[in-house]
């Protein structure tokens, strides 16, 4: 079951600095919050957005994953073992949520805060997670995941909580 002492809510962007040289998914992290931060504000803003895309592609290409810079994520992301993620433009990622690696959310997905999704886990929309929930790993969720729930298997289904 998740640490609900994580909010749901509030973002903890003590999860998303860069301690080290080498810390991928946080950088690519960066560059879409930067890119988000610096479109249509004027020339200088549109210059500087450039920059950012092509930081962008470049720990794209590392993670060899798949995060739109128009993708609504909140605060708090963690990418843990960044390889292989494939996020829709039109998914939205809620506050303090963590993806493991493998995981793709095709179409519309909307996680709530404090999602948890394990390795390998697809998550084909549309469909809400809610608050708190936990995807298991490998897990083929097609249907809306409520808040507090665990669930797991192909397709997937809830397992405890909810």
């Amino acid at each position: 079951m998740a640490d609900t002492g994580i909010s749901a809510q509030v973002p903890d962007w003590s999860r998303e600095r860069i301690e080290r040289f080498w810390e991928p998914g946080k950088k690519m992290i960066r560059a879409l919050r930067r890119y988000q931060a610096c479109r249509g504000r004027g020339v200088f803003g549109r210059g500087l957005s450039r920059y950012w895309v092509v930081n962008h592609w470049f720990w794209s290409l590392m993670c060899q994953s798949e995060l739109h810079l128009t993708t609504q994520v909140g605060g708090g992301l963690r990418l843990t073992h960044p390889t292989g993620i494939i996020i829709h433009p039109e998914a939205r990622i809620g506050v303090n949520c963590m993806i493991f690696h493998q995981v793709t959310l095709a179409g519309p997905v909307v996680l709530g805060g404090h999602v948890d999704v394990g390795a390998g886990a697809k998550l084909i929309g549309p469909l809400t997670v809610g608050d708190h929930a936990v995807i298991g790993a490998n897990a083929v969720v097609t249907r809306d995941v409520p808040a507090g729930a665990t669930v797991a298997g192909v397709p997937a289904r809830v397992i405890s909580g909810g």
